[in-house]
């Protein structure tokens, strides 16, 4: 059901396709579950690159604020998908009577695990990018490559957690739950920013 590397090679393949043409949809070969993962990298994807527009030079506060209310939708679309994993895979449980109800919690669940290696393989694909820069000023390239290396290692040793939280959950000793992120900010009803605007300018 779980595997950490099919995650990471998805990752990968997804990331360098979406950089050559962000209009390609999923494979829709993948099945079911790693399509899943691909709809939850595809808003970390997209929340990527949003965020790199309000730090372009010379930005209006006009397009800055487009660009706020661009990064909440993506980010509240992120972290849906990132518990709809873990429903996923709590679904796939109970039908084999797991998680053990006895065994010890873990405080992360496999869901927020692979939302980080989602967000560690953009790093790795534009580290990578700027390390092999043909006009990047001397020194850029080596810096770059030390932090690659730094990220790849960091991604292959979460990505062995993940692996290990997945098989002490199969084997009885491990368990997780899903945790709602609870996001605020979306809700108008909750966010008083919003609601404090709208009492004080009611509709005409």
């Amino acid at each position: 059901m779980l595997s950490a590397n099919e995650i990471v090679s998805l990752h990968d393949q997804l990331t360098a396709r979406w950089h050559v043409g962000p209009d390609i949809a999923n494979e829709p070969s993948h099945g079911d579950w790693l399509e899943r993962v691909a709809a939850q990298h595809r808003a970390n994807f997209d929340l990527w690159h949003i965020e790199d527009e309000a730090r372009a030079p010379g930005a209006t506060e006009a397009e800055l604020a487009a660009v706020k209310r661009r990064v909440d939708q993506t980010n509240q679309r992120r972290n849906d998908l990132a518990e709809q994993l873990d429903r996923t895979l709590l679904a796939w449980l109970e039908a084999h009577a797991l998680p053990n109800p006895d065994a010890p919690l873990h405080s992360e669940s496999p869901g927020l695990i692979i939302d980080r290696l989602s967000i560690l393989a953009l790093k790795i694909y534009h580290t990578r990018e700027e390390a092999e820069r043909l006009d990047a000023p001397a020194g850029h390239g080596e810096r770059n490559r030390e932090r690659l290396a730094i990220l790849t290692e960091q991604r292959s040793d979460l990505a062995r957690c993940l692996d290990a939280l997945w098989r002490e959950t199969l084997d009885g000793v491990r368990r997780f739950k899903l945790y709602r992120q609870m996001k605020m900010y979306n809700d108008p009803s909750l966010n008083p920013a919003v609601y404090r605007k709208l009492v004080k300018e009611p509709a005409p």
